[in-house]
């Protein structure tokens, strides 16, 4: 069996990056029987300035999109298709636009305990968030996260309280950019190949046969 790994660049406030998550979960159940895939998530904010508080994400957002009613439609359209994969978007839910700085972080210490610890820190995060209407800049809403995925609350709240890998979080954004990543979700493939944006299952499950048959034709000319 192949395997293939896959750095993905998103942001926990992105939608589209939640939908590219659960269309990439039904592309690994289509190909594990033939493909094994590891991820890796890397981080990339969509609103750096905003401020540790948070910001009023209902105006903020309406702004940015040029009006409450773009804003509306483009939720329309998001509800429709996490509807397909099996997401509740509550998009009224949310109250606060948080600054991702800190949720960044608590994926980043997930991944130095395991992959398994970090996909379940992610999908908690973008639950919370799209689903729940939680803050999830909010330290208390990151420290009952880190628990329920098995972290030790206690080390976490202890980082949360300080700098602890604030650079290093910055510092991978600022090289993903550098690398022409400007918009999420991202797919950077066996550090290989780049996908951008949240494609259809289906897509995604292809591309990963192309690359594995690949991969296997190559190591066959080694041979």
């Amino acid at each position: 069996m192949q395997r293939i790994t896959i750095d993905l660049v998103s942001d926990v406030v992105c939608p589209w990056c939640y939908l590219g998550k659960a269309r990439l979960d039904l592309a690994i159940a289509e190909v594990q029987d033939a493909v094994s895939i590891d991820i890796n998530w890397r981080p990339y904010r969509l609103n750096p300035d905003y401020p540790p508080e948070g910001v009023d994400q209902q105006v903020e957002l309406a702004k940015k999109l040029g009006g409450k009613e773009n804003m509306d439609r483009g939720h329309q359209q998001l509800t429709d298709l996490g509807r397909e994969v099996g997401i509740a978007f509550d998009f009224d839910a949310i109250k606060i636009g948080p600054n991702t700085l800190d949720a960044h972080r608590l994926i980043h210490w997930a991944g130095t305990e395991s992959r398994e610890i970090q996909e379940a820190v992610v999908s908690a995060l973008f639950k919370a968030n799209f689903e729940e209407g939680r803050n999830v800049g909010d330290h208390a809403v990151l420290l009952e996260i880190a628990e329920a995925a098995g972290l030790e609350s206690k080390v976490i709240k202890t980082l949360l309280a300080g700098d602890a890998d604030k650079d290093l979080i910055l510092d991978e954004i600022d090289a993903a950019q550098k690398m022409g990543v400007n918009g999420v979700p991202f797919f950077i493939i066996d550090q290989k190949y780049a996908v951008s944006g949240a494609q259809p299952s289906d897509v995604l499950a292809n591309a990963f046969r192309e690359i594995a048959a690949e991969k296997a034709s190559e190591q066959s000319k080694l041979n």
